[in-house]
């Protein structure tokens, strides 16, 4: 009877004190929630073709993609057509972003004030790309909501950069399906607060034995006809990747 009575008294009081838990408790919960969904898309390493679609009001093109990617410290993406792009290679090793041109055989580093700018003309920029801005590392996480995208019922995850971070985005909020964690929506936000990009992904399903959103759309906000869309065309996890596949040596003679 007294052990019943302690029991019920423990349990009265974890559910006084836990609503009244500080922000950071919580704040811990949301980056666990980014850091497995971040996790989720490329595993520890991955290799993955994709096609890259440019859409505009009066003309679409489309661009072919290979990439390699090792944890969140590395990736090395190469265009493989069309035949005018073919060769040109991004690197990113740590914080380090670097592109190879094969019209001119040069290797160049580009200076975080590029991270903005446009990738190859897409909707995307540099910094969406090859990630140069970690979404676990770079940013303060905070559970704000949920809501129901593609069936799913997802977490809406705030997402605030550290002040020391150099980001391109004031704010990102984020939508993580609550039982496969997979991020089914992504906002972007300039230092306005203005809305500039949305990133809707679709195309659920098993690829490379792992469940995933096969199609990633950029759409900017405000400008109808107007979205590039990443279309997942085959993709391979955890296969062992040496760090020597993400050196600036190899930009010049990956296929």
């Amino acid at each position: 009877m007294l052990m019943t009575l302690k029991t019920t008294y423990c349990g009265l009081l974890l559910a006084a004190i836990l609503p009244s838990l500080p922000h950071s408790s919580r704040a811990q919960d949301a980056k666990a929630i980014v850091t497995r969904a971040e996790n989720n898309i490329h595993g520890l390493s991955s290799v993955c073709e994709m096609t890259i679609q440019i859409i505009r009001p009066s003309w679409t093109r489309s661009m072919s993609i290979k990439a390699w990617t090792k944890g969140e410290q590395y990736s090395l993406m190469v265009v493989t057509a069309p035949a005018k792009d073919a060769g040109t290679v991004f690197l990113k090793r740590v914080k380090e972003i670097w592109n190879w041109l094969p019209g001119i055989e040069r290797t160049v580093k580009l200076p975080p004030s590029m991270m903005a700018q446009s990738w190859m003309g897409t909707d995307f920029t540099n910094d969406d790309l090859v990630k140069a801005s970690s979404r676990i590392d770079d940013y303060m996480h905070r559970i704000a909501g949920d809501s129901m995208i593609e069936g799913r019922k997802c977490w809406k995850i705030e997402m605030i950069p550290l002040p020391q971070a150099a980001v391109v985005w004031s704010k990102v909020n984020m939508w993580v399906d609550q039982k496969d964690y997979l991020e089914l929506r992504l906002e972007f936000f300039d230092e306005d607060n203005k809305l500039i990009n949305i990133l809707q992904c679709s195309g659920i399903r098993t690829m490379g034995g792992r469940l995933m959103a096969t199609k990633m759309e950029m759409i900017p906000a405000g400008r109808n006809g107007q979205e590039t869309a990443i279309i997942y065309n085959s993709a391979v996890f955890d296969k062992p990747l040496g760090d020597d596949v993400f050196t600036t040596e190899n930009m010049k003679k990956v296929k």
